[in-house]
């Protein structure tokens, strides 16, 4: 037996229902002959008469009354199933897998994903920390916080904001130190951060037109960004650091800024999505959440 059209159990359920033809088309918002014709191509596929038809009345037969009880509920399925999913498009639930680097994802990601299961409590977070290049298809991550510099344009990226890098050193090892300009660090101790890709040399600019490029001197190298941070504390030598990450420790004083009058290249903090052409509410939610914190901190 071939697959019954569902279409045509909706036409038959509406006819029965209104107890007419004329009134069931109406109803559905198409012409008389269009059910009466649904219907009757419903029968011969059912081999099976469904409707007795008197001059006032369509009554449905033993059949019929059996048929229609079970589309019914057919019917009924088939609405919960479609308001489910009207429900899933418009409200945050399920898993969200976010990727993030270690860094970011500690000081500000982690923040947010716990302000964002509270709010969203039908939401449940999965936040993967990895300095290392995360495959967002192989990894079923729904999106991806990206730090820095974006390699390959072709990705689904939005950039939801800019940090600033800062030269800093503790206040010990500034007091040994003569510095003018950014020709001075040379030859000074400074601690490389080995997950960058070009840890050594660094660009400053000042105003509109001076600029110097300075390759330093590296006496640590390590490959994580909080390390960083706690070797520059303990005096181990200059270092450059992103300001959501160093922020703390200039304001307490543990660490100094070198040089401010001289900037170095600002980064991207991006959003990267896995190929789609909708984004699940989840999504769209928590990046509004993590763009208004970003924000935030700027101000």
């Amino acid at each position: 037996m071939e697959a019954i059209n569902l279409n045509r159990l909706a036409y038959f359920a509406a006819v029965v229902d209104a107890g007419s033809f004329t009134k069931a088309a109406e109803r559905l918002g198409i012409t008389k002959t269009v059910v009466s014709q649904q219907v009757a191509r419903l029968e011969a596929e059912l081999k099976t008469s469904l409707l007795v038809r008197t001059t006032r009345k369509v009554e449905p037969t033993e059949a019929g009354r059996k048929l229609h009880a079970r589309c019914v509920m057919i019917l009924r399925e088939a609405e919960d199933a479609v308001d489910e999913l009207s429900e899933a498009r418009d409200a945050p639930m399920g898993l969200l897998r976010i990727g993030a680097p270690n860094d970011y994802g500690a000081s500000m990601v982690a923040p947010v994903a716990a302000r964002f299961a509270r709010r969203y409590p039908a939401c449940m977070v999965d936040l993967v920390l990895s300095d290392a290049r995360i495959d967002l298809v192989a990894s079923h991550v729904d999106l991806s916080v990206r730090v820095g510099w974006l390699d390959d344009s072709s990705q689904q990226a939005r950039c939801i904001g800019t940090f600033r890098q800062i030269l800093v050193a503790s206040p010990d090892l500034l007091r040994t130190m003569a510095l003018r300009e950014p020709d001075d660090l040379a030859g000074l101790p400074f601690i490389v951060n080995g997950a960058l890709r070009e840890p050594l040399l660094w660009h400053f600019s000042k105003g509109d037109f001076e600029r110097r490029t300075v390759r330093m001197r590296q006496v640590i190298s390590i490959n994580a960004t909080p390390a960083v941070l706690a070797a520059a504390r303990a005096g181990g030598g200059l270092a450059i650091l992103p300001d959501f990450l160093v922020g703390d420790a200039v304001r307490s004083g543990h660490l100094v800024e070198v040089l401010p009058e001289w900037t170095l290249p600002s980064g991207g903090i991006h959003i990267v999505y896995p190929a789609a052409r909708f984004r699940p509410p989840k999504v769209t939610a928590f990046v509004a959440m993590l763009t208004d914190e970003i924000g935030r901190a700027l101000a």
